[in-house]
């Protein structure tokens, strides 16, 4: 059974625990480890008036979210210019470099404060960051942080000793930027691209391939995605998926048949199918640190 967001958490756990003994848990990145997609929809919104397309007008938030969210490349290429896919291409190199460039700037940033301020063990951003960070590099510092209850899953995770591996869309160098900004290298055993593939998300070869490098059976594995593009594989590959309603439309990461859409990693509903697998595996879940 599938629910929504606000749906009945005790409907959801039959079909997102129908993995038998968990082994692995697959994530994909831009949205579903943080909040990426502003930052993108903005390197399109400041790039493509300039290559003429839609008369010049800047594209909305919607139109981005309905046409580009989590494609892979080539398929934004053939959106865009499908008469001239190398034109297509091209722009995309470029709105990669300026995303890169808008998280490049936030970081470099905060290590300029972090040899201004004491250690805190958490990373706290004193008000001049926001003097610092004006206008498009504003933008990084409030959209590049990880989404609620993301390290409180990832502890959940390694306490189990469960195997993982992040499985994305995104060019190599925009992947490990954003991996290494959230604290995550390590976290990870390996990143899976959608060019590594013969075919990107919204097919399964990615989290096909994915599953082959851990030698674990989608049966004994979960996925968390955010878009309709990467639900859309992770079903394809045979695999219950958790979805998250971070930016995209839940009516529209329905349509993808997840397994369960929660708000973020915080989510009861979350919770309440980790302790089903734990009480499967003869574990019990500290309900403490669950809520907290």
């Amino acid at each position: 059974m599938t629910v929504s967001a606000t749906g009945n958490s005790s409907d959801s756990i039959p079909s997102l625990t129908q993995a038998a003994a968990l082994e692995a848990v697959l994530f994909d990145v831009d949205g579903t480890l943080c909040d990426s997609d502003p930052i993108h929809y903005y390197a399109f919104r400041e790039l493509l008036p300039e290559t003429g397309f839609n008369g010049g007008v800047p594209i909305t938030e919607e139109f981005y979210v309905q046409n580009f969210a989590g494609k892979h490349n080539d398929d934004v290429a053939a959106i865009l210019f499908p008469d001239d896919i190398e034109r297509g291409l091209k722009f995309c190199e470029d709105k990669e470099a300026m995303f890169r460039r808008l998280l490049t700037i936030f970081l470099y940033t905060i290590l300029q404060l972090l040899t201004l301020c004491p250690p805190l063990g958490i990373v706290q951003f004193p008000p001049v960051l926001d003097v610092l960070l004006v206008g498009k590099y504003r933008l990084a510092k409030e959209q590049l942080k990880a989404v609620d209850g993301l390290y409180k899953l990832r502890k959940w995770i390694e306490d189990r000793g469960l195997r993982r591996v992040a499985v994305t869309n995104a060019p190599k160098p925009n992947a490990e930027l954003m991996i290494s900004l959230l604290g995550l290298s390590d976290f990870f055993e390996a990143v899976i691209l959608g060019s590594d593939c013969t075919r990107a998300k919204p097919f399964p070869d990615p989290y096909l391939k994915a599953l082959e490098i851990l030698q674990v059976s989608k049966d004994h594995s979960i996925i968390f995605e955010d878009s309709f593009s990467g639900i859309t594989a992770g079903v394809a590959a045979g695999m219950p998926v958790v979805g998250l309603t971070t930016r995209n439309p839940e009516n529209l990461l329905m349509q993808a048949k997840p397994a369960l859409l929660i708000k973020n990693y915080e989510d009861p509903k979350l919770w309440a199918a980790l302790e089903e697998f734990d009480k499967r595996a003869g574990r019990s879940t500290d309900t403490a640190f669950a809520n907290k």
